[in-house]
């Protein structure tokens, strides 16, 4: 097993992964631009990742896009610095694969391997170690990592022997999940607007032909009118936009990733972007001048 993990971004997700490594015997160090998030590593059993600590055979890298992957790896303080020579790191970030290919090859450069390893399941699963992990990269990679994989997720889905088939499983993932949530919000206003309870719409749909997992899980969040941030709307302009500009290199037109583009463009214009993506349901609804569980 490998002893030592090093965290980078200990956002809502990568400090449920942190804490699923430190259950599982491994000595984590994290760090996050955030001083509360690097609190609750500490907190957790975890240690503040600095230059001087000792180095990693793993590195996780958990941060937004691939800006920030690019800067947290190889920019002015670069932590892969802190890996082993022949360690390998996790870009779980969602980025586009040509991107997660330029990473393997810096990594491969800097005598170090790369895992292509894009994440789904929610902050839920990251912090009971059950993700669903959609990965490529080398078969010495995946060896290496076998120990905090199976630390971090419930399925770890092998793609391919380099980088770039994991980010575009993701971005299939994305398409879906993002169509999925503002289809929910129109159902959920479609629903109000026929003066239906939205309780009881969740509990036909969950058990009828027109359930999604991403329905499941966010009606509740409108029902209970708290839209308290774990996937905020500001995230799906940027992996929708992953999603098209993949797809304009095909080329391939995709009607329904362009329309919720849109919506969730509008929405985080209109100061929503900041809160939880079920407000995709609050944008429809104000529109149409709906009131939802919670208005006043």
């Amino acid at each position: 097993m490998t002893d030592i993990v090093h965290f980078v971004g200990l956002g809502s997700m990568g400090l449920g992964m942190a804490q699923s490594a430190l259950r599982a015997g491994f000595e984590v160090y994290g760090h996050d631009p955030d001083a509360g998030r690097r609190l609750l590593l500490r907190e957790a059993g975890g240690r503040a990742l600095e230059p001087a600590s000792p180095k990693a055979e793993v590195l996780v890298c958990v941060v937004l896009n691939a800006a920030q992957t690019r800067d947290a790896l190889f920019g002015a303080q670069g932590w892969a610095k802190g890996v082993q020579t022949g360690g390998v790191i996790l870009g779980c970030a969602t980025v586009g694969p040509e991107f997660a290919r330029e990473m393997e090859e810096e990594a491969t450069r800097r005598g170090l391997l790369y895992l292509d390893a894009p994440i789904s399941g929610g902050a839920v699963k990251a912090a009971e170690g059950r993700l669903s992990i959609m990965a490529s990269g080398r078969a010495e990679a995946f060896e290496r990592a076998a120990g905090i994989l199976a630390a971090l997720a419930e399925t770890v889905h092998r793609l391919g022997d380099c980088a770039g088939p994991g980010s575009a499983m993701k971005a299939v993932n994305q398409l879906l999940a993002g169509v999925h949530i503002a289809a929910m919000g129109e159902a959920l206003c479609f629903a109000t607007s026929q003066g239906l309870d939205l309780a009881r719409v969740l509990e036909v749909i969950k058990v009828s032909a027109g359930n999604s997992w991403m329905f499941e899980n966010r009606a509740p969040h409108v029902i209970e009118a708290d839209y308290s941030p774990r996937s905020a709307i500001d995230i799906w302009p940027k992996d929708l936009g992953i999603v098209r500009d993949i797809a304009a290199k095909v080329p391939l037109n995709l009607p329904l990733v362009e329309a919720a583009l849109g919506e969730y463009r509008a929405a985080s214009e209109a100061g929503l972007g900041r809160e939880d993506d079920a407000a995709i349901t609050k944008h429809t609804a104000a529109r149409a001048g709906l009131r939802l569980p919670g208005d006043g």
